[in-house]
């Protein structure tokens, strides 16, 4: 299965405080730009993810459901922290928005995520969106566990 997605800044004074929301915990087990793999914990869910090179917005992933006990277990051997975020899910138009407030060494930002069907597909940008940072590395969950956000000039 593939990803397309784009990442966003989140104007965080327009950001209405509605919807879904959930505190996630993720490690990560490879960051190698061939394969990165991910372990997620939401709520009484958790999951591995295996996620392969970029092509442009687009890359190959898959997500396995696993039990949250082996999860934690994966978490404590992560490379990195372990990030913290609270996650929104906002339906805006026919499209659903996951917002990320990160928590620890990543408080005060705050990205958008928006996945697509097709890379140039149109979606509506609701007033919160702010600047586009998907070809941003530094902004790659992956990379805020190896640089957090309060580590950046």
């Amino acid at each position: 299965m593939n990803e397309i997605e784009r990442k966003f800044l989140v104007k965080t004074s327009l950001f209405p405080r509605s919807g879904q929301s959930m505190v996630m915990r993720q490690g990560y087990l490879s960051v190698d730009p061939e394969r990165v793999v991910r372990v997620r914990v939401e709520g009484e869910q958790a999951w591995l993810t295996i996620k392969g090179r970029m092509a442009g917005i687009t890359r190959p992933e898959w997500e396995f459901a696993i039990p949250v006990s082996e999860a934690l277990e994966m978490l404590r051997i992560s490379l990195y922290t372990p990030i913290e975020k609270i996650r929104h899910r906002v339906q805006v138009g026919d499209h659903l928005w996951e917002v990320d407030e990160f928590m620890g060494q990543n408080a005060g930002l705050w990205l958008a995520e928006i996945e697509l069907h097709d890379e140039n597909e149109p979606f509506e940008a609701p007033e919160w969106i702010g600047e586009e940072v998907t070809h941003d590395r530094r902004y790659y969950n992956s990379q805020l566990s190896q640089v957090p956000f309060c580590q950046w000039p």
